[in-house]
């Protein structure tokens, strides 16, 4: 059973703002994709934050979390989600993607 798993409000907004990109720039022509598409990061974070999948974050990352998990979204895009854990408590607190100028220092 998952812990108590909380999204910053830094996190949320990222998303939201994705959501908007995506649709704005027709990376996916209908709404209802891109909702589907946030939707997978969340269920990602559900299923996964409390795996030892995540990995221990570069020095200059921990200021978002201590810890981050990988996300395959498709062939050409990954992310990265930041957070600290406290017993089975998560705190979400950010993303990025490999598209950044900061992914290099995440390989």
């Amino acid at each position: 059973m998952v812990g108590e798993i909380i999204y910053s409000t830094l996190f949320v907004s990222e998303l939201d703002d994705l959501a908007k990109v995506l649709y704005q720039r027709k990376y996916f022509s209908f709404v209802e994709d891109v909702d589907v598409y946030i939707d997978k990061i969340y269920d990602f974070v559900e299923n996964n934050v409390e795996y030892p999948t995540s990995k221990i974050s570069p020095e200059n990352f921990q200021k978002y979390g201590k810890k981050y998990l990988r996300y395959d979204a498709n062939s050409q895009t990954s992310w990265y989600i930041f957070f600290d854990q406290k017993d089975h408590r998560f705190l979400v607190n950010h993303i990025l993607n490999n598209h950044s100028q900061d992914f290099p220092e995440l390989l």
